[in-house]
């Protein structure tokens, strides 16, 4: 038996139970962020340095994310404007454009907080996906994708992609190509970028192959790495964070090559091997904002459900004190036959009803307990068991589990994917 520590919401709560706690531990001797940063400057991946790129008088885009996505701006954008301008690009020759995709646009604090000493030196432009005007046709890829990219990315002499690489549930890895696309794309570019997630409609379901930490094979990583080089970018600057949003490492030059560098250390950071998959998963999404709702929460049941066979069983600790973080989102739940479900989607795409469909279609495979702030109609209209506090849903599942069950507890599901060795 051990104490086991887990965060639901902005309060810890304590487990003690015979299980395997699946973390990452942090890398040793994290360097000095700025002089990370100098270094992967000076020694870019497949690319020649930025002052053999750029020349003076050129208008250099810089790209970066927005707030719901911790990179480490302040710290490299202020470094990186001060290389431009050791190169002979003055601040009046660089502007930054924010990567909302679909997200809504970032308040003066949020950009000042995103761009840290630098604001007010340098224009900033919240990406605009919904105005025409705004937005340049590309054309399309090799698979039919329309790309449709912002003009000021598009009109610039030079761009520099900046962001971080973690892991995401269908595109594989985030970061590097996706500050392009979906990251200042429209919302028809986005959309479409969501889409390439599912099979052939005769084929039907979801491709194996989009999910979390795989690029090999991903349709989703192939459509947007195709969108995003139509752009011809100039060079990449990405980071991977600590679990403790700490700068471990910086990667740039050549868009892919860079970024697929950093995916390497990703992996290795944000991935907990397991020998088999177990009976039980008992997952805590990391705490608040990481459950603020369950559009967010829903990363964590995507990992931690990884680390149990078909038919075992997933706690879930979740708070969603926001809801479910959108609208029309539980909606979509409407719809309990997932065949039905997937035509419908497939015929007016919506990202929320995306991530509806694959929460229903996880809750139709492994038995879901949720503990959570949603009341038990909303929580078993999207398949789950409602669960009052965390002592309720360990009877209910043993209930149902084997004698000495085997039992894993992900403290920070939302971050740590849990990889099944002997599938790999």
């Amino acid at each position: 038996m051990s104490k086991i520590s887990l965060k639901y919401g902005s309060v810890t709560l304590a487990i003690e139970l015979k299980a395997q706690v699946l973390t990452s531990p942090p890398p040793q001797n994290l360097p000095d962020p700025a002089e990370e940063i100098h270094r992967a400057l000076a020694n870019p991946i497949a690319s020649p340095p930025l002052a053999e790129i750029v020349a003076p008088g050129e208008h250099v885009v810089i790209i970066t994310s927005d707030i719901t996505r911790y990179t480490g701006s302040e710290i490299y954008l202020p470094i990186l404007v001060e290389e431009l301008n050791r190169c002979g690009i003055p601040d009046h020759n660089i502007e930054i454009i924010i990567a909302l995709g679909i997200h809504r646009k970032q308040s003066r604090e949020e950009q000042r907080k995103i761009l840290g000493g630098i604001y007010g030196r340098i224009t900033v432009h919240d990406h605009e996906c919904d105005d025409p005007e705004q937005l340049v046709d590309l054309g399309q890829t090799s698979s039919g994708l329309p790309v449709q990219i912002n003009q000021r990315v598009v009109a610039a002499d030079r761009v520099i992609v900046t962001g971080t690489i973690g892991l995401h549930y269908f595109a594989g890895y985030g970061g590097g190509r996706k500050s392009l696309v979906p990251g200042v794309a429209s919302r028809t570019t986005c959309m479409a970028t969501h889409f390439a997630i599912f099979n052939p409609p005769d084929q039907g379901g979801r491709n194996a192959k989009a999910c979390t930490a795989n690029l090999h094979g991903n349709p989703v990583h192939h459509a947007i790495l195709e969108a995003a080089q139509m752009i011809k970018p100039d060079f990449l600057l990405n980071t991977v964070l600590t679990t403790g949003k700490q700068i471990a490492k910086v990667f740039c030059g050549e868009l892919e090559q860079a970024h697929l560098a950093g995916c390497e250390l990703a992996q290795a950071l944000y991935t907990a091997p397991l020998g088999k998959p177990v009976d039980m998963a008992i997952v805590s999404c990391g705490g608040h904002p990481k459950d603020i709702n369950f559009i967010q929460a829903h990363k964590a049941l995507d990992y931690g459900a990884q680390a149990v066979h078909p038919g075992g069983t997933v706690i879930l600790l979740a708070a969603c004190p926001d809801g479910f973080g959108n609208a029309t989102f539980f909606d979509w739940f409407n719809y309990q036959d997932l065949a039905i479900f997937e035509k419908a989607l497939r015929s007016r795409y919506e990202i929320n009803g995306q991530t509806a469909w694959s929460t229903l279609s996880k809750a139709r495979s492994w038995r879901v307990i949720m503990i959570s702030e949603l009341n038990r109609e909303q929580t078993e209209k999207m398949g789950m068991e409602k669960a009052d506090n965390l002592d309720q849903a360990l009877q209910m599942a043993y209930k149902q589990l084997p004698e000495n069950p085997e039992i894993v507890v992900i403290p920070d599901g939302g971050t740590i994917l849990p990889v099944i060795q002997q599938h790999r």
